[in-house]
């Protein structure tokens, strides 16, 4: 049993691949296993599990957390969507930079997305659940969002006119945050 890092960028954030074992009853595959994750440099002190669940074209993000500054190991369960992150750290090489990829419950993708990542996803099918492991316990008064279709990023999303919540509809552009004392709150891990 184990994990393979089959991609690295953007100065931490990795996509996952579990072993999966198949057989004529099923499917059987580790989600995390501290030990594993720990030979691969990956995070073991997750605190929090959360679940989403959403229809085709309904995007959620760009979200992330500075306090506590949380980490994300995201899949998808059910369905497909496409991912996308960006680095947020000001002092990162990367900052600014993004990265998008699909995960579905056929490629049992992960992604790792550090604190001072912002992420969010688009529900490629007719329905998705999302889950992912979190390093820092929710925590509303320390959240921030990122407008989904901020120009200075150009994240290439695969819907044009996505549905969103009222909080994504009013979301910062990352210039907007910037400005705020609280985008110092993430250091590079």
């Amino acid at each position: 049993m184990g994990f393979k890092i089959i991609h690295e960028d953007l100065n931490g954030l990795m996509v996952i691949k579990p072993d999966i074992y198949k057989d004529e009853r099923g499917l059987f595959m580790e989600i995390f296993r501290e030990d594993r994750f720990e030979e691969l440099g990956l995070p073991t002190n997750f605190v929090q599990d959360s679940h989403s669940s959403s229809i085709k074209n309904v995007l959620r993000g760009l979200h992330f957390q500075w306090s506590p500054p949380t980490g994300k190991l995201i899949r998808a369960t059910q369905g497909s969507a496409y991912l996308a992150a960006v680095d947020i750290r000001k002092k990162s090489s990367t900052f600014r930079k993004w990265y998008g990829l699909e995960i579905s419950k056929e490629n049992n993708l992960q992604l790792w997305a550090p604190a001072g990542f912002a992420s969010g996803f688009c529900v490629l099918s007719d329905y998705a659940e999302i889950q992912y492991k979190c390093t820092g316990i929710y925590n509303p008064k320390g959240e921030s969002e990122i407008i989904w279709n901020d120009q200075s990023l150009g994240i290439n999303w695969p819907v044009k006119n996505p549905i969103l919540s009222e909080k994504d509809k009013n979301a910062h552009t990352l210039e907007q945050w910037l400005g705020r004392e609280e985008s110092n709150n993430f250091k590079i891990s």
